[in-house]
């Protein structure tokens, strides 16, 4: 009988211990969806988030630079950031007139002298010129001008070449004293609203009777931003400046030497005549 009963006991832990497996394994296969939808529902609110935060970023990438200039013009006093504008505009213009036009003012004087030379050659003066008539440039007219000139003698020839030589250069200069004037007037302006933004910053400072950053930001924030406009306008056209002078030194190097060498071109076919 105590077996009996030991048995018995030892069937039933057995089955009780069975019948608690069963239902921990149901209770986990019946907690395994509700973990993967709470899962689920975290990575796309992560994914939300970082979406948002993304696009938040790519906003502020996306800034255009024509919307932040806008912005530090407004905030810069638009009266006196107007001006400097006006000057940048106005000097560029005349920059780039300037750059055209010594651009086109740039020709191949050897070549030139070669088609001068092979024209004297073979049909004279009169061939001479119609060259540097249809040649573009201040070195062909000064050429042109000079072989007009040839009937009066080599002494007339070469007056006339550096005359007119001197004409050309003039020429080649013109406008630069107006783009020199816009580089020198751009950082004044500047200063001129740094000056007026100071002094409305110790005129709030007055009213309020008080020293605080909140009073002298605004100014002394309209100040700087009048200034290193100013300033960016004087390099930006400092740098055409001296790219014009540059070019007009290249362009009367090449009309002094091919002056010298069409003189001697003239001497030349003066001598076989």
């Amino acid at each position: 009988m105590k077996r009996l009963f030991a048995l018995i006991a030892v069937f039933g832990m057995l089955f009780f211990m069975a019948s608690t497996a069963v239902v921990a394994q149901d209770e986990a296969a019946a907690t395994e969806p509700a973990t993967e939808q709470v899962d689920e529902a975290t990575d796309q609110v992560d994914l939300t988030a970082d979406t948002e935060e993304e696009a938040a970023a790519t906003a502020e990438e996306g800034k255009s630079l024509h919307s932040q200039l806008k912005t530090k013009f407004i905030e810069g006093d638009p009266t006196f950031m107007s001006f400097v504008l006006i000057a940048l505009i106005l000097g560029l213009a005349f920059a780039i007139e300037r750059v055209l036009y010594l651009n086109l003012a740039t020709s191949n004087t050897k070549k030139l002298l070669a088609s001068i030379e092979e024209a004297l050659e073979n049909g004279g003066v009169e061939a001479a010129k119609d060259v540097c008539r249809n040649t573009r440039g201040p070195v062909a007219s000064i050429f042109y001008q000079g072989l007009d000139r040839f009937d009066h003698g080599i002494d007339v020839v070469e007056k006339t070449v550096i005359s007119y030589g001197g004409v050309q250069a003039g020429l080649l200069e013109k406008g630069l004293s107006w783009l020199a004037l816009f580089i020198a007037l751009a950082p004044m302006l500047g200063f001129m609203g740094t000056v007026i933004g100071m002094i409305g910053a110790f005129d709030a400072i007055e009213v309020a009777g008080d020293i605080s950053p909140s009073l002298v930001a605004g100014g002394i924030k309209v100040a700087l931003i009048t200034t290193v406009t100013g300033l960016v306008v004087a390099i930006i056209l400092q740098i055409f400046y001296n790219y014009c002078v540059a070019k007009i030194d290249s362009i009367i190097n090449n009309m002094e030497d091919a002056s010298i060498s069409l003189l001697d071109l003239l001497v030349k076919h003066n001598m076989k005549k």
